[in-house]
Protein backbone atom coordinates (compact mmCIF):
# COMPACT_ATOMS: atom_id res chain seq x y z
CA UNK A 1 0.00 0.00 0.00
CA UNK A 2 1.31 3.63 -0.70
CA UNK A 3 1.09 5.65 2.05
CA UNK A 4 2.78 9.07 3.09
CA UNK A 5 0.68 11.45 3.93
CA UNK A 6 -2.23 11.65 5.50
CA UNK A 7 -5.32 13.30 5.13
CA UNK A 8 -4.71 16.78 7.70
CA UNK A 9 -1.49 17.13 5.87
CA UNK A 10 -2.89 17.46 2.27
CA UNK A 11 -5.52 19.79 3.39
CA UNK A 12 -3.12 22.33 5.21
CA UNK A 13 -0.89 22.37 2.02
CA UNK A 14 -4.29 23.15 0.04
CA UNK A 15 -5.08 25.43 1.89
CA UNK A 16 -1.25 26.94 1.87
CA UNK A 17 -1.42 26.90 -2.07
CA UNK A 18 -4.39 28.76 -2.01
CA UNK A 19 -7.97 26.84 -1.86
CA UNK A 20 -10.03 27.98 -0.17
CA UNK A 21 -12.24 24.66 0.57
CA UNK A 22 -10.60 20.93 0.51
CA UNK A 23 -12.38 17.61 1.31
CA UNK A 24 -11.57 14.46 0.51
CA UNK A 25 -13.99 11.75 -0.48
CA UNK A 26 -13.29 7.71 -0.83
CA UNK A 27 -13.58 5.81 -4.10
CA UNK A 28 -15.49 2.43 -3.64
CA UNK A 29 -18.35 0.25 -5.10
CA UNK A 30 -21.28 0.92 -3.01
CA UNK A 31 -22.24 -2.70 -2.16
CA UNK A 32 -25.85 -1.03 -1.22
CA UNK A 33 -26.66 1.22 -4.39
CA UNK A 34 -28.90 -0.82 -7.02
CA UNK A 35 -26.00 -1.17 -10.06
CA UNK A 36 -29.59 -1.43 -12.63
CA UNK A 37 -31.09 1.57 -11.55
CA UNK A 38 -30.21 4.86 -14.04
CA UNK A 39 -28.09 7.49 -11.77
CA UNK A 40 -29.39 10.90 -12.30
CA UNK A 41 -26.65 11.70 -14.96
CA UNK A 42 -28.29 8.73 -16.66
CA UNK A 43 -31.64 10.30 -16.14
CA UNK A 44 -31.03 12.99 -17.60
CA UNK A 45 -29.10 12.35 -20.54
CA UNK A 46 -31.93 10.15 -21.82
CA UNK A 47 -34.44 13.55 -21.17
CA UNK A 48 -32.22 15.15 -23.36
CA UNK A 49 -30.83 17.45 -20.96
CA UNK A 50 -27.42 18.13 -22.04
CA UNK A 51 -28.56 19.36 -25.57
CA UNK A 52 -25.61 18.93 -27.89
CA UNK A 53 -23.02 18.14 -25.61
CA UNK A 54 -22.21 14.61 -26.48
CA UNK A 55 -19.17 14.67 -23.99
CA UNK A 56 -21.58 14.53 -21.16
CA UNK A 57 -22.24 11.13 -21.89
CA UNK A 58 -19.01 9.43 -21.45
CA UNK A 59 -19.25 6.37 -19.51
CA UNK A 60 -16.59 7.43 -17.62
CA UNK A 61 -18.45 9.98 -15.60
CA UNK A 62 -20.03 6.91 -14.64
CA UNK A 63 -16.68 5.31 -12.89
CA UNK A 64 -13.67 7.02 -11.81
CA UNK A 65 -11.55 3.68 -12.12
CA UNK A 66 -12.30 4.38 -16.01
CA UNK A 67 -10.15 7.45 -15.56
CA UNK A 68 -7.64 6.01 -13.30
CA UNK A 69 -7.37 2.78 -12.69
CA UNK A 70 -5.89 2.99 -9.95
CA UNK A 71 -8.00 5.64 -7.92
CA UNK A 72 -8.48 5.10 -3.90
CA UNK A 73 -9.41 8.87 -2.96
CA UNK A 74 -10.88 12.19 -4.79
CA UNK A 75 -9.31 15.36 -3.44
CA UNK A 76 -11.79 18.12 -3.75
CA UNK A 77 -10.90 21.86 -4.20
CA UNK A 78 -12.75 24.90 -4.28
CA UNK A 79 -11.76 28.35 -4.77
CA UNK A 80 -13.93 31.20 -4.02
CA UNK A 81 -14.91 33.88 -6.86
CA UNK A 82 -17.08 35.87 -5.63
CA UNK A 83 -16.03 39.57 -5.90
CA UNK A 84 -18.17 42.40 -4.24
CA UNK A 85 -18.25 44.67 -7.33
CA UNK A 86 -21.34 45.41 -8.69
CA UNK A 87 -22.46 45.73 -12.50
CA UNK A 88 -22.99 48.91 -13.73
CA UNK A 89 -26.83 49.76 -13.98
CA UNK A 90 -28.93 50.18 -17.04
CA UNK A 91 -29.94 48.63 -19.91
CA UNK A 92 -26.64 49.95 -22.26
CA UNK A 93 -24.39 47.33 -20.29
CA UNK A 94 -24.46 43.30 -21.02
CA UNK A 95 -23.84 40.97 -18.33
CA UNK A 96 -20.91 38.31 -17.70
CA UNK A 97 -20.95 35.74 -15.33
CA UNK A 98 -18.54 36.94 -12.30
CA UNK A 99 -16.32 33.39 -13.47
CA UNK A 100 -15.52 35.51 -16.21
CA UNK A 101 -14.25 38.39 -15.16
CA UNK A 102 -11.01 37.85 -14.18
CA UNK A 103 -8.62 35.75 -15.57
CA UNK A 104 -9.35 32.14 -16.84
CA UNK A 105 -10.74 29.85 -13.65
CA UNK A 106 -8.77 26.84 -15.47
CA UNK A 107 -5.39 28.26 -15.87
CA UNK A 108 -5.83 29.32 -11.97
CA UNK A 109 -7.16 25.84 -10.54
CA UNK A 110 -4.91 24.38 -12.91
CA UNK A 111 -1.79 26.38 -11.56
CA UNK A 112 -2.33 25.46 -8.01
CA UNK A 113 -3.37 21.65 -8.61
CA UNK A 114 -0.35 21.18 -10.00
CA UNK A 115 1.59 23.03 -7.76
CA UNK A 116 -0.27 20.59 -5.02
CA UNK A 117 0.10 17.11 -6.91
CA UNK A 118 4.01 17.85 -7.33
CA UNK A 119 4.32 18.78 -3.52
CA UNK A 120 2.42 15.13 -3.05
CA UNK A 121 4.64 13.12 -5.22
CA UNK A 122 8.25 14.76 -3.38
CA UNK A 123 7.00 13.25 -0.32
CA UNK A 124 6.49 10.06 -2.01
CA UNK A 125 7.40 9.52 -5.43
CA UNK A 126 5.25 6.22 -5.58
CA UNK A 127 2.26 8.47 -5.02
CA UNK A 128 -0.07 8.42 -8.30
CA UNK A 129 -2.27 11.65 -9.07
CA UNK A 130 -4.01 12.53 -11.89
CA UNK A 131 -5.81 15.99 -11.61
CA UNK A 132 -8.72 17.88 -13.17
CA UNK A 133 -10.26 21.40 -13.44
CA UNK A 134 -13.71 21.32 -15.47
CA UNK A 135 -11.33 19.31 -18.12
CA UNK A 136 -12.20 15.45 -17.71
CA UNK A 137 -14.89 13.32 -17.18
CA UNK A 138 -15.26 13.54 -13.63
CA UNK A 139 -18.78 14.57 -11.69
CA UNK A 140 -17.15 17.64 -10.04
CA UNK A 141 -20.06 18.64 -7.99
CA UNK A 142 -20.90 14.58 -6.91
CA UNK A 143 -17.55 13.89 -5.48
CA UNK A 144 -17.55 17.39 -4.15
CA UNK A 145 -20.70 16.80 -2.49
CA UNK A 146 -19.54 13.10 -0.93
CA UNK A 147 -16.18 15.01 0.27
CA UNK A 148 -17.85 17.67 2.26
CA UNK A 149 -17.43 20.80 0.46
CA UNK A 150 -20.80 21.61 0.36
CA UNK A 151 -24.13 20.61 -1.23
CA UNK A 152 -26.18 19.89 -4.82
CA UNK A 153 -28.68 23.09 -5.03
CA UNK A 154 -31.92 22.84 -6.81
CA UNK A 155 -30.30 24.82 -9.43
CA UNK A 156 -27.82 22.35 -9.81
CA UNK A 157 -24.65 23.84 -8.65
CA UNK A 158 -22.79 23.15 -5.33
CA UNK A 159 -23.33 25.16 -2.13
CA UNK A 160 -21.09 26.22 0.24
CA UNK A 161 -21.91 27.56 3.70
CA UNK A 162 -19.19 29.40 3.56
CA UNK A 163 -19.18 30.85 -0.20
CA UNK A 164 -22.51 29.90 -1.65
CA UNK A 165 -22.39 28.72 -5.13
CA UNK A 166 -19.69 30.87 -5.96
CA UNK A 167 -16.79 28.60 -5.95
CA UNK A 168 -14.50 26.67 -8.96
CA UNK A 169 -14.05 23.28 -8.58
CA UNK A 170 -11.05 20.87 -9.13
CA UNK A 171 -9.79 17.73 -8.15
CA UNK A 172 -7.04 15.47 -7.39
CA UNK A 173 -7.63 11.16 -7.99
CA UNK A 174 -5.01 9.41 -6.42
CA UNK A 175 -4.21 6.07 -5.03
CA UNK A 176 -3.72 6.35 -1.53
CA UNK A 177 -6.19 5.87 0.73
CA UNK A 178 -6.96 8.97 2.92
CA UNK A 179 -9.47 9.39 5.40
CA UNK A 180 -12.44 10.94 4.03
CA UNK A 181 -14.47 13.53 4.76
CA UNK A 182 -18.56 13.22 5.62
CA UNK A 183 -20.66 13.84 2.90
CA UNK A 184 -22.53 17.21 2.98
CA UNK A 185 -26.25 17.22 3.75
CA UNK A 186 -29.10 18.85 2.01
CA UNK A 187 -30.06 21.92 3.23
CA UNK A 188 -32.25 23.78 0.45
CA UNK A 189 -35.72 22.76 2.46
CA UNK A 190 -38.45 24.33 0.98
CA UNK A 191 -36.54 27.09 -0.67
CA UNK A 192 -37.08 27.81 -4.25
CA UNK A 193 -36.08 30.83 -5.23
CA UNK A 194 -33.15 29.69 -7.83
CA UNK A 195 -36.01 28.28 -9.64
CA UNK A 196 -38.04 31.39 -9.33
CA UNK A 197 -34.92 33.78 -10.58
CA UNK A 198 -34.36 31.61 -13.55
CA UNK A 199 -35.55 33.75 -16.87
CA UNK A 200 -35.65 31.14 -19.37
CA UNK A 201 -37.55 28.49 -17.11
CA UNK A 202 -34.36 26.19 -17.48
CA UNK A 203 -34.61 24.65 -13.96
CA UNK A 204 -37.42 22.34 -15.51
CA UNK A 205 -38.11 20.46 -11.85
CA UNK A 206 -35.62 20.52 -8.67
CA UNK A 207 -31.91 19.44 -9.49
CA UNK A 208 -32.54 19.69 -12.58
CA UNK A 209 -31.06 21.88 -15.47
CA UNK A 210 -32.35 21.96 -19.49
CA UNK A 211 -29.41 23.08 -21.14
CA UNK A 212 -31.72 23.54 -23.89
CA UNK A 213 -33.26 26.16 -22.37
CA UNK A 214 -30.06 27.48 -20.47
CA UNK A 215 -28.68 31.07 -20.64
CA UNK A 216 -24.73 29.56 -20.20
CA UNK A 217 -25.61 27.22 -22.30
CA UNK A 218 -26.45 29.26 -25.34
CA UNK A 219 -24.16 31.66 -24.67
CA UNK A 220 -20.90 30.05 -24.18
CA UNK A 221 -21.78 26.33 -25.92
CA UNK A 222 -24.32 26.44 -28.80
CA UNK A 223 -22.67 26.93 -31.81
CA UNK A 224 -25.40 27.30 -33.74
CA UNK A 225 -26.23 30.74 -36.09
CA UNK A 226 -29.43 32.30 -34.23
CA UNK A 227 -30.84 31.17 -30.56
CA UNK A 228 -34.43 30.00 -29.82
CA UNK A 229 -36.75 32.51 -29.89
CA UNK A 230 -37.63 31.48 -26.56
CA UNK A 231 -34.14 32.45 -25.34
CA UNK A 232 -33.41 35.18 -27.21
CA UNK A 233 -36.43 36.93 -25.83
CA UNK A 234 -35.72 36.27 -22.28
CA UNK A 235 -31.95 36.65 -21.81
CA UNK A 236 -32.43 39.30 -19.46
CA UNK A 237 -28.87 41.06 -20.31
CA UNK A 238 -26.74 37.97 -20.06
CA UNK A 239 -24.41 37.82 -22.79
CA UNK A 240 -21.91 35.53 -21.30
CA UNK A 241 -22.91 32.72 -18.76
CA UNK A 242 -25.39 33.63 -15.98
CA UNK A 243 -25.25 34.42 -12.23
Amino acid sequence: MVQSLDSQTIKQQALILGFHKVGIATVFPDPVADQSAPTPLQKWLAQGCHADMEWMADPRRQDLHRVMPEVRSVICLGINYYTPQQRPSGQGYAKISRYGWGRDYHRVLNRRLKALTAWMQKQNPQIQVRYYADTGPVQDKIWAERAGIGWIGKHSNLISREYGSWLFLGEILTNLDLEPDRPHTQHCGTCTRCISACPTVAIRQPFVVDANRCIAYHTIENRGVELPAEISQNMDGWVAGCD
